[in-house]
Order: C-alpha cells, then sequence, then structure tokens
C-alpha cells in the first residue's frame, strides 16, 4: 500500500524542493508536479558509497521499464540527479555523487 511508505519531502525535504526547481527549470512542469508527492519505496540497495538512489514505486529489480520509460537528467550543482520516468510516472530517482543527504529530523 502507497500510504506505508514515507513521502520523500518528508524525509529528505531538500532534495524534493531541488527536484522540483530543476524539473521546472527544464520545463518538466507535470514532473514538477509529480515530485511533491513522490514516496520512498526502497533504497537503491547497490552498496556504492557514491550512491543514494532509490526507488519511488515498485519494479522487479533488475527488469526494464518498458514501453514509455524515459530518462530525465537534471542538472544539479553537484553530484547527479537522473529520473526513470515511465508513462509520466517518476518510477526511480537516481543520486549519485552527492553530499550525504540529511534526513528530516522527527519532532520530540
Amino acid at each position: 500500500m502507497q500510504q506505508d511508505h514515507p513521502l520523500v519531502r518528508d524525509v529528505f525535504p531538500e532534495l524534493t524542493a531541488e527536484l522540483i526547481t530543476l524539473l521546472e527549470s527544464e520545463g518538466e512542469r507535470e514532473l514538477a508536479i509529480c515530485a511533491w508527492d513522490l514516496r520512498l519505496v526502497d533504497a537503491c540497495g547497490c552498496g556504492d558509497d557514491f550512491c543514494q538512489s532509490f526507488r519511488t514505486a515498485p519494479h522487479p529489480q533488475g527488469q526494464p521499464y518498458g514501453p514509455g520509460h524515459r530518462c530525465v537528467p537534471l542538472l544539479p550543482s553537484r553530484g547527479m540527479l537522473c529520473l526513470d520516468v515511465v508513462d509520466g510516472r517518476i518510477m526511480y530517482v537516481e543520486v549519485l555523487d552527492r553530499p550525504p543527504m540529511r534526513r528530516r529530523r522527527e519532532p520530540p
């Protein structure tokens, strides 16, 4: 169930703001709107220390996305951000060579 997965904006608010800004600057208005509601479904799991990528929707690991897939590379000021999008839905956020993302602290 989708609601069991936290919203990316609640866990990594700075990343969400950056994604929205970069998508809007690339003319990807619809994806920018979608970025606000992304869910943190699963970490990449590759084990590379430079990777902080994550899935935003369930998808079998190692399987191609198939028809309707496109890659949306973004131009952040540091590192690399690239989105896998299928039929207008952001499925995966590739986050490479960036400083460690800080999780939002839960209020006491």
